[in-house]
C-alpha cells in the first residue's frame, strides 16, 4: 500500500536533517575531488536523497543499488567460488616458528601472501590477542579477504599461514579453509630455544600484566588441570619467562598442533621441510632467503 503523504513529509524532514548533519560535520573537510559511496541498508530514500544532494554539491558520488544487504549477497557469493580459484602454500610450523614473519619476508620479496591474521588482527591462540586495538566484525573480515584476494593472480600461489577453522572471534570462509586444507604444506624448523627467544620478544606485552596472563592460562584448566596452572603462576611471579614459555609450548602448544595438523591438513605428512631462524629485525634488514619453489 502507498504510503501516507503525511508519513513522508515527517521522513522526509529528518532526512534533510541528517543530511544537513553530515554536511556540517562529517563531510565538512572533505574536498570536491574525493570520490564517495553512499549506501543505506537496503537501498532505499535515505541514500538516494544524500547521494543526490552530494552530486549538486559537486562530489562524484556513486550509489549502491539495493544497499548494504544486497553487497554482502555479492560478497558471500563470490568469495566462495574466488576462494577456490588459487593454489595455496601452506605454511606451518609450531608456535614461536615465525610463520607470520616468514610471510612477511615473501611479501617483500614480491610473492602473494595472504596474510589471515594480520586481517583478523590476532595471532591465533589463547594469547593471541594484538595489544592494540579490536578484531574487525565477521562482515569486516570477509570482505577484506574477498579484496585482498581479487587482487591476486590465480596463475601464481598465494602462501597462507596454516590456521584454525576460528582466529579470535572471527571465523575463515569455508570454501577458504577447505582449499588451504587440501593444499600442500611447507614446515618451518625451528630450535626450541629459538622459539622461546622469539616468543619472550612477541609476547613481552603480557610480562607487564601479569593478572591477565594468569586469566587467559586460566581458561587452559580443563586442560592441563589445576598443579600445572600454580607452577604456570609460580613461574609469573618469579618473572622466570623463558621457563614459563619452554612449558607452554612442551605442555600445551606443541601437542595440540600436531594432533589439530595431523587431523585437518591433508598433506601434512608430506610438508617440506624448511630451516629457518626468525629474528626480531628480519623484515627491516634486508634479510633474504631462497623461498620454496
Amino acid at each position: 500500500a502507498r504510503e501516507p503523504f503525511e508519513a513522508k513529509r515527517i521522513g522526509a524532514a529528518l532526512v534533510a536533517r541528517n543530511i544537513a548533519g553530515h554536511l556540517e560535520q562529517a563531510l565538512k573537510e572533505h574536498p570536491r575531488d574525493q570520490k564517495a559511496l553512499v549506501y543505506c541498508w537496503r537501498g532505499g530514500h535515505r541514500s538516494q536523497a544524500l547521494a543526490t544532494v552530494m552530486s549538486r554539491i559537486g562530489w562524484r558520488v556513486t550509489l549502491l543499488q539495493g544497499g548494504h544487504q544486497a553487497y554482502r549477497r555479492f560478497l558471500v557469493r563470490d568469495l566462495e567460488g574466488l576462494a577456490t580459484q588459487f593454489h595455496y602454500r601452506v605454511v606451518c610450523g609450531v608456535t614461536g616458528s615465525g610463520k607470520t614473519q616468514y610471510l612477511r619476508e615473501l611479501s617483500l620479496q614480491g610473492h602473494q601472501v595472504l596474510d589471515l591474521e594480520g586481517l583478523a588482527h590476532h595471532r591465533g591462540s589463547l594469547l593471541g590477542s594484538e595489544p592494540e586495538g579490536q578484531q574487525p566484525s565477521q562482515k569486516s573480515f570477509e570482505s577484506q579477504i574477498w579484496y585482498q584476494l581479487r587482487r591476486f593472480d590465480a596463475a601464481r600461489p598465494v602462501y597462507v599461514e596454516s590456521e584454525s577453522r576460528k582466529i579470535g572471534q572471527v571465523q575463515l570462509p569455508q570454501a577458504l579453509i577447505e582449499q588451504m586444507r587440501a593444499s600442500e604444506c611447507i614446515e618451518l624448523n625451528v630450535s626450541l630455544d629459538d622459539r622461546i627467544e622469539f616468543l619472550c620478544h612477541e609476547y613481552a606485552h603480557f610480562f607487564e600484566q601479569t593478572d591477565l596472563l594468569r586469566m587467559k592460562l586460566e581458561k587452559l584448566l580443563p586442560l592441563v588441570g589445576s598443579v600445572q596452572l600454580q607452577d604456570w603462576s609460580a613461574m609469573i611471579e618469579s618473572r622466570d619467562w623463558a621457563a614459563l614459555v619452554a612449558s607452554l609450548l612442551n605442555t600445551h602448544y606443541d601437542p595440540a598442533y600436531s594432533k589439530s595438523m595431523a587431523r585437518n591438513y591433508r598433506h601434512y605428512a608430506q610438508a617440506q621441510q624448511l630451516p629457518y631462524r626468525p629474528s626480531r629485525i628480519a623484515s627491516r634488514s634486508g634479510k633474504t632467503f631462497t623461498p620454496v619453489s
